[in-house]
């Protein structure tokens, strides 16, 4: 609807979760923008536990991400994982009303709605790896709009349109969407970038992981390098079950 509102001249410009955002674009649009990445963790949010390891043996976690699925199901087989939709608010509530021991949510959704303290824990990448793209915000614009582009251009950061070049690199090298276990996050670090990347069985059985460093200004180098081995180790097969 966005992109047809571009298209249909009735809108100059479209912001996206960067997260949510397909790998391609219509011919006549073009992503112009990526702003600053706010924090590209998950949280977990819960009025009982303050951390993951806390939770007993049964407890109820909730989550609508099958790349939180994947992990938590890897890290903790002993949590029962029950879906979760709805807005943040919606998904606050049903936590709220004791349906779920805790939940998982992306920090920058909740800071942004000046809902931080509702924060228990930022969970650690070792645990869970970001979605792809996860806390960055892009802004989609007709090709060769040269006066919207004037008023945004100064929204751009070099840095994390690198870093996002990088995992978006590896979302396109395996097929996927935000409906496939994958995740992935690239950061800078002493002039080089830094990238770790998985895929997993949805039930947590399996969980492939690849992760290295490349230059600042080859940041699709490195994502087909480490898309090549995730595929390597048969992330081919888990992806075959999303398709069958």
């Amino acid at each position: 609807e966005l992109e047809q509102a571009l298209l249909d001249h009735r809108a100059d410009l479209a912001v996206h979760s960067m997260k949510d955002l397909t790998t391609e674009f219509p011919p006549s649009l073009e992503l112009s923008v990526i702003t600053e990445r706010g924090d590209p963790n998950d949280a977990l949010v819960s009025n009982k536990f303050s951390k993951l390891n806390e939770l007993p043996n049964g407890a109820v976690i909730g989550t609508s991400s099958l790349r939180r699925k994947s992990q938590l199901a890897h890290f903790f087989p002993n949590l029962m994982i029950k879906s979760l939709r709805g807005n943040l608010d919606t998904r606050l509530r049903k936590l709220d009303d004791g349906e779920y021991d805790a939940i998982i949510l992306a920090v920058a959704g909740l800071k942004r709605l000046g809902l931080k303290e509702r924060i228990a824990q930022v969970i650690p990448h070792s645990v869970m790896l970001p979605a792809i793209a996860q806390g960055a915000i892009g802004i989609e614009t007709r090709f060769g709009d040269q006066d919207t582009l004037q008023w945004i251009q100064h929204l751009k950061h070099l840095m994390t349109e690198r870093e996002l070049r990088c995992e978006r690199t590896v979302l396109s090298g395996l097929s996927g969407n935000c409906h496939v276990p994958i995740s992935g996050f690239c950061f800078e670090k002493r002039g080089e970038l830094h990238l770790e990347a998985r895929i997993g069985d949805p039930d947590g059985t399996e969980l492939l992981v690849a992760q290295q460093t490349g230059l600042l200004e080859e940041p699709e180098k490195l994502g087909k390098e480490v898309t090549s081995q995730l595929i390597k180790q048969g992330a081919a097969k888990i992806l075959e079950e999303f398709r069958s």
